[in-house]
C-alpha cells in the first residue's frame, strides 16, 4: 500500500466522527418535524429532505477536508476516482425516520484499496454511536456523555442459547420465502426484529449473537462490517462471502456463524439469491 493511499487511522477516523456530528445536527432538527418533506423514489422507498441534506453536507465536508477521495452515497451516486472511497448512507432506516420511530442512523465508511478501514454508525435518537478502525478495535459511546466503551462480541456457542435479530419476513421474498430464517429463529433461544444497522451493532456489543439482512446495499453494510470484525465477530453475505457488497449480510459472534449459515442454507439453496444491490 502506497504512502498516498494508506489509511491514516487517527485523521480518517477523526474526519468520519466529525462528519457524524454534522449529520446528527441535521437529523436531530428534522426528526419528528411536522413539515418534513418526504418523496417516494422509483423503487418505492421513501426519501426525505433530511436524507438529501445529510449526504450533501457530508460530501461538502469531504470536498474540503479530503478532496481527492471518491464518494458513493445512496442519494447522489458515485463521484470521483481513486483507491480511497467514502461510502455514505445519510439515513439508514428512512422508513422509521419518516414515521417518527427512533431506530435510524447515519452510516459512514472509508474503503482503502478494497478494504473498509473505518466505520461510524451514529444513531442520535437512540443516543448511541458505534465506530471502529481496522486494527484499532471497536467502540460505542453514549451521546449524552461518558467515555467510549470497547466492544466485544458474545461467547455464546450454542444456537439454543442464541439471541437473533432480523428484518421483515417480506424481505425474504426474493429468496423464495422466509422458511430458512424461520427455521433458524426457531432454533434460537429468542428472536427479535430490530432490523437494519441496529441488529449488527447489538451483535458487536455482545447483546445479540446473530444479525441478518437478506437484502442490503453497499452503503447499508460497509460501516457495519468493520465494526463487527473489530469487535471480534464475523460478517459475510448469506453465501458466506466476505465484503460489504454481496447484497445481504449476516453478522455473528463467530462461534455461531457456520451453523447459522447451514440452517439458512437448507432452505436458501433451493432458491436463486437476489443480485447484489449497488
Amino acid at each position: 500500500m502506497s504512502q498516498q493511499t494508506q489509511c491514516s487511522v487517527p485523521s480518517d477516523l477523526d474526519l468520519a466522527l466529525r462528519m457524524a456530528d454534522a449529520a446528527d445536527e441535521i437529523t436531530r432538527r428534522a426528526f419528528r418535524s411536522a413539515d418534513l418533506v418526504v418523496e417516494t423514489k422509483a423503487d418505492r422507498t421513501p426519501v426525505s429532505e433530511a436524507d438529501r441534506a445529510v449526504e450533501a453536507e457530508l460530501r461538502s465536508i469531504l470536498a474540503t477536508d479530503s478532496p481527492g477521495d471518491r464518494v458513493v452515497g445512496e442519494e447522489y451516486g458515485d463521484t470521483g476516482s481513486g483507491p480511497r472511497r467514502w461510502i455514505v448512507d445519510p439515513i439508514d432506516g428512512t422508513k422509521n425516520f419518516v414515521r417518527r420511530i427512533p431506530v435510524w442512523a447515519t452510516l459512514i465508511a472509508l474503503e482503502v484499496e478494497g478494504t473498509v478501514s473505518v466505520g461510524v454508525v451514529s444513531a442520535p435518537a437512540l443516543g448511541r454511536r458505534w465506530w471502529a478502525a481496522l486494527g484499532f478495535g471497536a467502540y460505542v459511546t453514549d451521546l449524552a456523555g461518558g467515555a467510549p466503551e470497547a466492544m466485544r462480541v458474545s461467547s455464546v456457542a450454542s444456537l439454543a442459547d442464541a439471541h437473533l435479530s432480523g428484518s421483515a419476513l417480506s424481505s425474504w421474498d426474493d429468496w423464495g420465502g422466509p422458511d430458512g430464517y424461520v427455521a433458524l429463529a426457531q432454533g434460537c433461544y429468542a428472536d427479535r426484529s430490530f432490523g437494519d444497522f441496529w441488529s449488527h451493532m447489538l451483535v458487536a456489543e455482545g447483546v445479540l449473537d446473530i444479525g441478518i439482512d437478506p437484502i442490503a446495499s453497499l452503503w447499508d453494510l460497509a460501516a457495519l462490517e468493520v465494526i463487527v470484525l473489530e469487535a471480534g465477530g464475523r460478517f459475510t453475505n448469506l453465501a458466506g462471502s466476505r465484503g460489504p457488497d454481496g447484497g445481504s449480510a449476516i453478522s455473528t459472534n463467530g462461534l455461531l456463524h457456520d451453523e447459522a449459515l447451514s440452517v439458512l442454507g437448507r432452505s436458501l439453496s433451493a432458491a436463486s439469491p437476489p443480485p447484489p444491490t449497488s
